[in-house]
């Protein structure tokens, strides 16, 4: 068995555009500072680091379009990346010139086709007005410093790692982190700037990291201190163990600060556990990992929020360890209530018509505690519902059937009915039963931190699951994964 089910607790309505601007945070929640609720990042990232310096897919579909359907699948903000030259070396070079220098012709005639209105503004110009329709649909904006020469991101040795690298020197980034903030202090929607995507390579060092964090959050808090700071750890952003020993004394900002990670199923070679290795225990282990590196971010007198600002896998489903590992940390997502941005949308199309991802970010915007449960399958974005006929089937989650759960060795009841799941042996699907309290057919235990188990007919231990290969819309029971 390789899928993962799981209770999750889920809040019954979604995040929507209803908050105040500007934001800010409070312990480890970010909060709009009008009134002090919680607003949930729930984003999704848009690549404008590259060579062009221009948000990707704008050659394929108009800037109105790609926004919409944005919106339409869910997301509040756009984690939308730049390079620190298109400020402080390029600003003055069109979308036109940009495309041309790097002998995209084809792209060109793209725009020209799609949205000829921005071939004649500048790179800086042209990302603009990406933002700015974005925030006329409601949509907030993290600018993420991604490198500082627009290429393609990361290695060791690419020159764009850590301060002191070709590319990465401290003045001209702090420049480029000024520029931007004052660019954007008059348009409320641009919520953030995170000082620096994913910082590696030989020359880290943690003296270094904290003299060079506290110049940038200064620079971008002097120059508008509406915005969030977002800022990364070490190690391709997922290493914070050394603000155990020394916390980040940023005091006069501390209502400002966010911290990011980022996590997929290749992070620190662990791509091989997901297939060689027991998923509740890969599961398990990663989790540990990540509370042990920044989870523990979110405790104690010096909480903050914790933004996983970049994980994802491929949307065809056609990586067997990235299906694995989108199950476990989205489970951990759901888990722990975190701001999160999917990676990512530069193919605009091939993620407008996967309605499997949109399924998934419903999932994930829960702000807080509800009275329930649902039953959900993070594999597959689907929730166990019971249909106008009584029969149990995986569907969407939005309107998704609640449930009553009291711990192990008791029932799992469908709230308002007396009614409540049961099975018979393994490889049958789930059905409702009224006989609730002396049937141990209808008897549940978490058997992992991820799955639920029963025991069947012949004492057998099995495991509630869902496959697609066996069934598009039926749970049903396998062997428990150990």
């Amino acid at each position: 068995m390789t899928k993962l089910a799981t209770i999750v607790i889920f809040l019954c309505t979604f995040a929507t555009f209803s908050h105040c601007l500007p934001l800010s945070t409070s312990s480890r929640w970010i909060i709009d500072d009008e009134n002090g609720q919680r607003v949930k990042l729930a984003c999704v990232n848009w690549a404008a680091h590259l060579q062009t310096m221009l948000p990707e897919g704008l050659d394929q579909q108009p800037i109105n379009n790609i926004v919409k359907q944005i919106s339409l699948m869910g997301f509040n903000c756009v984690r939308l990346t730049w390079a620190t030259y298109m400020f402080t070396r390029n600003s003055n070079l069109t979308v036109a010139q940009s495309f041309a220098n790097n002998g995209l012709h084809d792209a060109q005639l793209g725009i020209a086709q799609k949205n000829p209105q921005i071939l004649g503004l500048t790179v800086f110009e042209a990302q603009r007005a990406v933002i700015e329709e974005m925030g006329r649909h409601g949509i907030m904006s993290v600018l993420d410093n991604h490198l500082s020469r627009p290429m393609w991101c990361c290695g060791n040795h690419d020159g764009n790692g850590f301060w002191g690298d070709e590319d990465f020197q401290p003045k001209e980034w702090l420049k480029g982190l000024d520029i931007v903030a004052k660019q954007y202090k008059d348009l409320p929607m641009v919520i953030g700037i995170s000082l620096r995507n994913e910082l590696r390579g030989p020359l880290q060092n943690q003296s270094v990291w904290y003299k060079n964090v506290k110049k940038g959050a200064k620079t971008i808090h002097k120059a508008n201190p509406n915005l969030l700071i977002i800022i990364s750890g070490l190690n391709y952003d997922i290493d914070f163990t050394f603000l155990k020993r020394k916390p980040l004394n940023l005091l006069n900002m501390r209502n400002k600060i966010v911290y990011e990670i980022h996590r997929y199923a290749f992070t620190e070679g662990q791509a091989n556990w997901f297939l060689t290795q027991p998923l509740n225990k890969v599961c398990d282990t990663i989790k540990k990992e990540i509370m042990n590196k920044s989870g523990f971010l979110l405790k104690g007198k010096n909480a903050a929020p914790l933004f996983v600002s970049e994980f994802g896998a491929d949307q065809k489903g056609m990586n067997p360890s990235g299906n694995l590992f989108m199950g476990c940390l989205l489970t951990f997502l759901v888990d722990l209530d975190l701001d999160w941005a999917v990676w990512a949308l530069q193919e605009v199309l091939n993620i407008v018509q996967n309605c499997k991802l949109f399924n998934k970010n419903s999932k994930i915007q829960n702000q807080k505690k509800p009275k329930y449960y649902l039953l959900f399958h993070p594999q597959s974005g689907k929730c166990l519902n019971v249909a106008t006929n009584n029969v149990v089937q995986a569907s969407s989650c939005i309107g998704a059937s609640r449930w009553i759960y009291h711990g192990d060795g008791t029932s799992i009841r469908l709230t308002g009915t007396s009614s409540c799941l049961t099975t018979s042996r393994e490889g049958m699907p789930l059905t409702l039963s009224k006989d609730c309290n002396n049937n141990e057919k209808s008897r549940w235990k978490l058997a992992s931190n991820y799955q639920i188990s029963n025991i069947d007919e012949n004492g057998k231990e099995l495991c509630l699951d869902f496959d697609t290969n066996y069934s598009l819309t039926k749970f049903w029971l396998g062997n428990v994964l150990a």
